[in-house]
């Protein structure tokens, strides 16, 4: 059965209108984006299809585009689409950061070094300089390691800060392992960032730690 002779209320496309999209499986939010399926199959069972051998979603959307096109389903157009809507997902966030989001809700802060770092197979060391109204001025990935750490360098993030003339930052990494438990040595690494920074008057606001599932804030915890 095509999915235009499904009940209105079954249909993807209907129910996101309906409904909005958080109600939407992943495979429905795929099937929305595929538009058809492969032959003799709907976008449903395409989507699902897909999942089931690539997925689940996060893994099947940190490939690159070029191994996304080679995947059964998709090909360079979608992939390249896909590949744009990722990139579209990460300008809104950091479009929220240009307005002074960082602090009114440091959350998005958060949203964005996720955005940015979770899908790095290798521990990277990123920071946001941000003005004195705590805009975003630049973001630079810093530091990168193995999938076991980053050696981080203060003196060099003191540098950047100046640079770009920064009034604060706020600094994350990622845990490729997926853990989200700030280690001893992400608590040791926030305490020499802070005093170093506090000698060239830059205040750091947060350090978050990216892994499965929300990110974690260090500020939060009171460990800034």
């Amino acid at each position: 059965m095509h999915i235009r002779d499904w009940p209105s209320h079954e249909r993807p496309r209907e129910k996101l209108l309906a409904r909005g999209a958080g109600v939407l499986s992943d495979a429905e939010l795929l099937a929305i984006f595929l538009g058809s399926g492969l032959r003799g199959r709907d976008a449903v069972a395409t989507a699902r299809e897909l999942l089931a051998a690539h997925g689940p979603l996060r893994a099947l959307l940190e490939r690159g585009p070029a191994e996304l096109a080679d995947l059964p389903g998709l090909g360079p157009a979608r992939a390249s689409r896909l590949a744009a809507a990722l990139e579209l997902c990460s300008r809104y966030l950091a479009a929220d950061l240009a307005r002074g989001e960082a602090m009114t809700d440091p959350a998005a802060a958060g949203r964005y070094f996720a955005q940015r770092l979770r899908a790095r197979p290798h521990e990277v060391f990123a920071a946001l300089f941000l003005d004195t109204r705590h805009r975003a001025l630049a973001f630079e990935e810093l530091f990168q390691g193995t999938v076991d750490g980053a050696e981080v360098h203060p003196r060099e993030v003191v540098r950047r800060a100046l640079a770009h003339n920064a009034a604060a930052l706020i600094v994350g990494h990622n845990h490729p392992s997926g853990c989200r438990d700030p280690s001893a040595a992400d608590r040791a690494v926030t305490a020499q960032l802070r005093q170093a920074l506090a000698l060239v008057d830059v205040r750091l606001l947060d350090h978050f730690v990216i892994g499965d599932g929300p990110p974690v804030s260090l500020a939060a915890r009171g460990w800034v």
